[in-house]
């Protein structure tokens, strides 16, 4: 069983696009699903969230801009960007977690460790 990201590709500043991630039945335990990002050279940072209740979680960076949201009948974990900048440039990764309350997958220097589930990565490149 594993998450598995598509939807990634270049797109101009400005522009949009919807990353999806296939969701495998987890044990019921694991309650908290997420989009995370890495950047050449930086550290992996947690950018939205959702929780089993379907409430949304967002870093300031992508507030606004970006959508989580999940569909369970269709094991499907989607997240919809737009007004997209160059800073987006990154590998984005879909995750789940056993983690209470949800908001805490989003703390800045979360240990991959605490990620139950992690997905292979789609890039995602905003450029001119």
């Amino acid at each position: 069983d594993q998450l598995m990201e598509s939807g990634g590709g270049l797109v101009l500043p400005g522009g949009s696009l919807r990353l999806s991630c296939a969701v495998p039945r987890f044990p019921t335990s694991t309650n908290c699903m997420a989009w995370f990002r890495q950047a050449a050279g930086k550290q992996r940072e947690g950018i939205a969230a959702i929780d089993s209740t379907g409430f949304a979680m967002y870093v300031d960076s992508v507030k606004g801009r970006f959508t989580i949201s999940q569909d369970n009948a269709k094991s499907m974990l989607d997240l919809e960007m737009r007004s997209l900048e160059t800073e987006d440039t990154a590998m984005y990764y879909c995750a789940a977690a056993d983690m209470r309350p949800c908001v805490l997958i989003l703390r800045v220097g979360l240990p991959t460790q605490d990620v139950d589930y992690w997905g292979q990565g789609t890039q995602v490149t905003v450029s001119s």
